[in-house]
C-alpha cells in the first residue's frame, strides 16, 4: 500500500509541475504578444509622450512590482508544497 501511495505521490508531484510549466509558459507568451501588439500601436508617438512626462519610469516600475509579486508567489508556494511533500514523506 505504502508503494501505492509514494507512485501516486510523484505521479501527482510530476503532473503539478507540468501544469505549472504549462501556466508559466502561456502567461509569458501573453505578456510577450501585448508588448509586441503595444509596441506595433504606439510607434513612437506615446512613448515619446510617456517619456517627456515621466510615466515611462511608473509604468516600469508597476511591471517590475508585478512581476516580482509573481516571483515571490512561486517561491512561496513552491516552499509550501516541499514542506507537505516532507511531512507526507516522514508520516509514511
Amino acid at each position: 500500500m505504502k508503494d501505492y501511495k509514494k507512485k501516486f505521490s510523484k505521479t501527482k508531484n510530476k503532473l503539478f509541475m507540468f501544469k505549472l510549466s504549462q501556466i508559466i509558459s502561456f502567461v509569458s507568451l501573453c505578456c510577450m504578444m501585448i508588448l509586441i501588439n503595444t509596441q506595433a500601436a504606439c510607434q513612437g508617438s506615446s512613448i515619446d509622450f510617456l517619456r517627456s512626462t515621466g510615466k515611462i519610469y511608473t509604468v516600469v516600475i508597476v511591471i517590475a512590482v508585478i512581476f516580482i509579486g509573481i516571483v515571490i508567489y512561486l517561491y512561496r508556494l513552491d516552499h509550501k508544497l516541499t514542506k507537505l511533500e516532507n511531512q507526507i514523506k516522514n508520516e509514511q
